[in-house]
């Protein structure tokens, strides 16, 4: 009802137009055309896979990575930078050292950025849902201080990082598309994730603390502050790669509104995919069609983006309602609890 209300005049907006334009104008800019499929949609999926994946991998082992967002924006900063330092390199030296570095520097400031987190809450028991937070509000004007400061281009014009040398830019998977390698590096890592969790000994151990710690340490000998923290760490590197693919796979140059909110938007993404890795790909795919249409209506059809958001929203809220009520089940009725369970799809 609250978010009705917010929207109502959006929902005017779109009603005034007619459903039938609104709809149109959706389907061709997520999911009608080769080229809102390949160079809109799997283009805004590709960071929401690997954000998505972050958040997933950390819920699982019960840490409430809020920080993706700000994780996403370390990785940026650490392509960025070794993009300004690599570019007196020759251009093969560029494409073979400098590419690989510039990722493996997102995914080392990522989850280094979310290290400090993992400090707080070993050390000093600080919640992660607060540090996080506000380390997304911190790592944002940290970014907003280097495009206006050390990392500004040279003309000093514009507010972004000197713009990637083209040896720096991720390989064009399909000619006349803006789908990059970044996409097949985040359906990648979340298959790999899936076979780590249900294969290893580090995939057991983190499902088994996120489901009950105090069993894990007393019972199964799980040095749990271990695992929790190793879970943030990877967590933010797989947030931190997402930035360093969006520099060097779409934007090309670091500036303070890269993510539109890539890391918030993850949390849907891993909580709709059940914080199952294999299905965080379709629940990425998704997301990334509702904002590509989302941009379409507002251009075409001239209704506020906004819509979709209230889609989203209503999304989640959805999620948290099935979970309440699955819970909720479970207490009042155990064999209706069984039943719910079982025509859940499993992992």
């Amino acid at each position: 009802m609250i978010a009705a209300h917010v929207a109502g005049p959006d929902f005017g907006v779109a009603a005034a137009v007619g459903i039938g334009q609104v709809l149109a104008a959706f389907w061709r800019g997520s999911l009608g055309t080769p080229y809102a499929i390949f160079s809109a949609t799997l283009v805004r999926a590709t960071p929401l896979i690997f954000t998505g994946l972050a958040v997933a991998l950390a819920f699982r082992a019960g840490v409430l990575n809020i920080g993706a967002e700000g994780q996403f924006l370390a990785g940026a900063t650490g392509a960025a930078v070794v993009g300004a330092v690599v570019v007196a390199w020759p251009e093969r030296a560029q494409a073979v050292v400098g590419m690989p570095l510039a990722l493996a520097a997102g995914g080392v400031l990522g989850a280094g950025w979310a290290g400090i987190a993992a400090w707080l809450r070993r050390r000093f028991g600080v919640l992660e849902v607060i540090s996080t937070i506000m380390l997304n509000f911190i790592a944002l004007d940290a970014v907003g201080y280097l495009v206006r400061g050390p990392l500004q281009e040279s003309q000093r014009i514009y507010p972004q990082s000197p713009t990637l040398p083209r040896s720096l830019h991720l390989p064009i998977l399909i000619p006349g598309t803006r789908l990059h390698v970044g996409f097949v590096l985040a359906v990648g890592a979340a298959l790999v994730a899936w076979w780590a969790l249900r294969t290893t000994a580090w995939g057991f151990r983190l499902r088994v603390t996120g489901a009950n710690p105090m069993a894990a340490a007393s019972a199964g000998g799980i040095d749990v502050a271990r695992v929790t923290t190793g879970a943030f760490l990877t967590s933010g590197a797989l947030a931190g790669v997402a930035g360093a693919v969006e520099v060097t796979g779409v934007a090309f140059a670091l500036y303070e509104n890269i993510s539109p909110g890539y890391g918030y938007t993850a949390i849907a993404v891993a909580l709709l995919a059940n914080l199952n890795p294999l299905a965080v790909i379709a629940s990425g795919i998704l997301f990334a069609a509702l904002e590509a249409g989302a941009g379409a209506m507002q251009r075409d059809a001239g209704v506020p983006s906004v819509v979709v958001s209230v889609v989203e929203a209503a999304i989640i809220l959805a999620i948290l309602g099935a979970q309440a009520f699955r819970a909720n089940t479970k207490r009042a009725n155990p064999a209706a609890a069984w039943f719910v369970s079982a025509v859940q799809p499993s992992e």
